[in-house]
């Protein structure tokens, strides 16, 4: 391009939106598999819900992983960077009933939005391996992987009090009950009995907890704090309780303490009034009082329940336990601030030590007795302040006088262990992953019923088990799915004997879709297996991950156990699905999160069509640390445009020819040019990206500064300046560098040219300025050596002549020597 060309020629957002994208599109320079020998980089970012079409969420997400997956393609890597849709799920059911459809429709319709608008954003996904989890060839595998789980033991069938959510009339795993309203509609959850399926996800607590200190250090943000909070694991005791029973039996009821030092303080238990077991003990005469308190019981949620300001209810089920250590006779009362599935869903009762325990003693006048005296506490048997600290035992003969907390735990263990009554072990607060849903758009559980022969996995030639074509009214919650109301779809002959029996009529949970969906990006139209054991071998794990953190306990514990779980079937041989993990923040605007209600809501679409999706990208990435919420309201789009037209003007001001040698090239910019990229590479190997964008600015700055001061557009330095932009800029304004990269004299496309390489030499600077004090007073700079030896630098500052007319006349006490930046003169 003439320097004529280049004067006449404008920065147009949306011409270089419409003449670029076609042509990456021909060229699909981000296809996995085609760099051979490469070694291989697995780049993945938590695919999306198709509700709409992409909001401010997807735009900084999206910008944020594309600048380490197309710095990992310039610097050589084979990249695999796919995309795919989350397809199944409740939003799509619901907006069918409304509109009487099918869900499919809204799905599908809305998977083509988002898909248009990722491609005119210009991710560098992979679309070969577009894959979406409601299509029967996804979910065929997702059920068979449900069959190899149920057949290693790992899936499971139970009745048990379950999270009910009354509005979408499904069940609920505890993960997703938040403040003891459904995630997702808000409603406030409430418990029902049910028979349900579940994974075995306390199989794997250990593995699950251990393995998050390989985590730490890779796994940026509080998503591993998080998951280890809801592990949470515990080390204590399980200690064994004989109950008497109304008809002369005993039955023994184990319950897991952190504290068997305090069971000399137990003086009642405490059994959920919920869980099977009191209805198991409960006197003959206490069976109403039972049953009427449970009405009562079930309409509160786990978060209710376990409020320490609640009033303290409960039914004496008039049977009494054994302690083991003291041989009383205590109270069993059956009360709601205790949970059916921790556990045996039984508590020890120590009041003095424990202010739930001491609310209930209170309220229905049991014993306390305090059996660890905290130093500086009052009396909990007087005050009802239950003490929680260390200190000395009291009332406890084994214990008196023995030093600490620890000591005191491991003898009485091993008095239990002695006695019969108990043992140490570790629990752990994490339960059984929930699966079943009651409703239609999910993947169904390929199960069948059989009155003779029970539970029946449908054979894998018969997979995928596929959804019947419901609509509208057929779709509405009723309780139970709306599968089971589909007569010609649940009833089946049973494989095995043949006779008449019922399909499962529940779907999945749709985070089991999601659970191993990164695998089966691997070879995502393979129609023999989930997904090639060998692709898992060459590409697995995912290197980076990057995700918010509402998904840090639900979507992540869940993909750590499919992980765990497929690696012992055999079809994979690593240990954590995601080597390192990236939490983002999100886009707020004015302080507060985008809301309607609000009114301070901003659309992607608009932003887009006033700024361009260059000035979007880099806004995004420009505002903040990824972690770190975007406030719009704080950031300037329009000022990325005028930053981008600024470096697209640089590359039309080249003369030199593409091919020139740099060497001979002005030597300060081709310093500032060298540190850039250096200072790049470790800024996005730490996750820095914007502070890469404030350097590539600066070079922007420089460059334009060494030509006006005479450098001269034909400097080779300017030229490599100018490319060094443009491979740079290309990680977050893609239209942009690949115009610059044509207007440089270069073929397309930028994306695959090579990284620049730092010369060592370029990067040693040639001075360094060297500070002079006097009394702590700069009273000169000058330029040195960055080897000048401390005496050398002494003689330097002591010959200025600005320094040595300040200290005519005056004694030099001392000179403080730091070189080759400082030197500190006493008078």
């Amino acid at each position: 391009m003439t320097q004529e060309q280049a004067e006449q020629a404008t920065y147009d957002v949306v011409e270089l939106q419409d003449k670029w994208r076609p042509i990456w599109e021909k060229l699909e320079p981000f296809k996995a598999g085609q760099r051979e020998g490469a070694e291989k980089r697995y780049a993945l970012t938590m695919f999306p819900y198709p509700s709409g079409d992409l909001h401010m969420g997807h735009a900084e997400v999206t910008a944020l992983h594309d600048v380490l997956a197309r710095y990992w393609w310039l610097k050589g890597f084979d990249v695999l960077n796919p995309i795919g849709w989350d397809s199944f799920g409740l939003p799509a059911e619901n907006a069918a009933i409304k509109r009487n459809e099918n869900p499919a429709g809204w799905t599908y319709a809305n998977i083509e939005t988002q898909a248009e608008s990722f491609k005119r954003y210009g991710i560098s996904f992979d679309w070969s391996r577009r894959l979406h989890t409601s299509d029967p060839e996804y979910y065929r595998w997702t059920q068979w992987i449900f069959l190899k789980l149920y057949e290693a033991g790992l899936a499971y069938r139970k009745k048990s009090p379950v999270n009910w959510c009354p509005n979408d009339q499904t069940v609920l795993a505890n993960e997703q009950v938040v403040n003891g309203e459904c995630e997702r509609c808000g409603a406030t959850v409430t418990k029902r009995d049910l028979t349900q399926w579940y994974f075995r996800t306390t199989a794997y607590a250990e593995e699950l907890y251990n393995g998050l200190d390989t985590l730490q250090d890779t796994w940026i943000g509080k998503v591993v704090n998080m998951q280890r909070n809801w592990i949470g694991r515990s080390e204590g005791a399980h200690v064994d309780f004989d109950i008497t029973l109304t008809d002369g039996g005993t039955k023994k009821v184990t319950v897991f303490t952190t504290r068997p030092d305090t069971l000399y303080g137990a003086t009642f238990m405490v059994v959920a009034a919920d869980a099977d077991l009191a209805a198991e003990i409960v006197a003959p005469d206490r069976a109403a009082a039972l049953e009427s308190y449970l009405e009562d019981v079930r309409k509160a949620s786990d978060i209710d329940r376990l409020a320490t300001d609640r009033p303290k209810t409960g039914v004496d089920l008039g049977v009494t336990a054994t302690n083991p250590v003291t041989g009383e006779q205590i109270p069993v009362w059956a009360a709601d601030y205790v949970l059916a599935d921790y556990g045996t869903g039984a508590v020890m009762a120590v009041p003095a030590h424990d202010q739930r325990d001491l609310d209930f003693a209170k309220a229905f006048d049991l014993p306390v007795r305090r059996v660890v005296d905290v130093p500086g506490a009052d009396n909990p048997e007087e005050t009802y302040v239950a003490t929680a600290g260390d200190g000395a035992y009291v009332n406890s003969p084994e214990l008196e006088g023995v030093a600490d907390k620890a000591s005191g735990i491991h003898k009485i263990i091993e008095k239990l262990e002695a006695e019969g009554h108990g043992k140490g072990t570790i629990n752990y607060r994490l339960r059984d992953w929930l699966l079943s849903r009651q409703r239609y758009w999910g993947a169904p559980i390929p199960i069948i019923h059989c009155p003779v022969d029970g539970e029946v996995p449908v054979p894998e030639d018969q997979l995928p088990v596929q959804l019947p074509e419901l609509k509208g009214a057929d779709l509405k919650p009723k309780g139970v799915s709306p599968l089971a109301a589909a007569t010609e779809w649940v009833n089946v002959t049973c494989p095995k004997c043949g006779g008449p029996a019922t399909r499962d009529s529940d779907t999945m949970d749709t985070f089991v879709d999601s659970s191993w969906y990164f695998l089966r990006y691997l070879s995502p139209t393979d129609e023999t297996q989930a997904f090639s054991s060998e692709a898992a071998r060459e590409w697995g794990p995912v290197d980076f991950y990057l995700g918010g953190d509402e998904h840090a306990v639900l979507h992540l514990l869940y993909a750590r156990f499919f992980t765990k779980a497929l690696r012992d079937i055999g079809l994979i041989d690593w240990d954590e699905p995601f080597s390192a993990y990236l939490s983002q923040g999100k886009v707020i605007n004015g302080g507060k999160k985008m809301s309607k209600s609000l009114g301070n809501g901003v659309n992607l679409s608009d932003v887009l069509e006033e700024f361009g999706v260059d000035a979007t990208r880099l806004t995004l990435v420009f505002a903040s640390p990824p972690e770190d919420n975007i406030d719009w309201a704080d950031v300037s789009p329009a000022g990325s445009v005028k930053f981008l037209q600024r470096a697209w003007r640089l590359a039309g001001d080249v003369t030199s020819e593409p091919g020139v040698s740099f060497d001979d090239g002005d030597v300060a910019l081709r310093r500032t040019t060298h540190k850039t990229v250096a200072e790049a590479e470790q800024l996005i190997d730490s996750y820095r990206f914007n502070v890469v964008v404030a350097r590539v600015m600066e070079l922007v700055n420089a460059t334009r500064k060494a030509i006006d001061s005479g450098c001269g557009p034909a400097d080779p330095a300017v030229r490599e300046a100018a490319e060094t932009v443009a491979i740079l800029l290309s990680l977050v304004a893609p239209y942009t560098a690949e115009e610059m990269w044509e207007r440089l004299g270069h073929e397309p496309t930028v994306a695959r040219a090579a990284w620049p390489t730092p010369l060592p030499h370029l990067l040693v600077e040639d001075s360094v300025t060297a500070v002079v004090q006097i009394k702590g007073k700069v009273r000169a700079r000058l330029e040195v050596s960055p080897s000048i030896s401390e005496a050398d630098l002494e003689a330097a500052a002591l010959a200025d002549p600005s320094i040595a007319a300040a200290i005519e006349g005056q004694t030099v006490r001392k000179v403080i020597v730091r070189a080759p930046k400082l030197v500190n003169i006493v008078v």
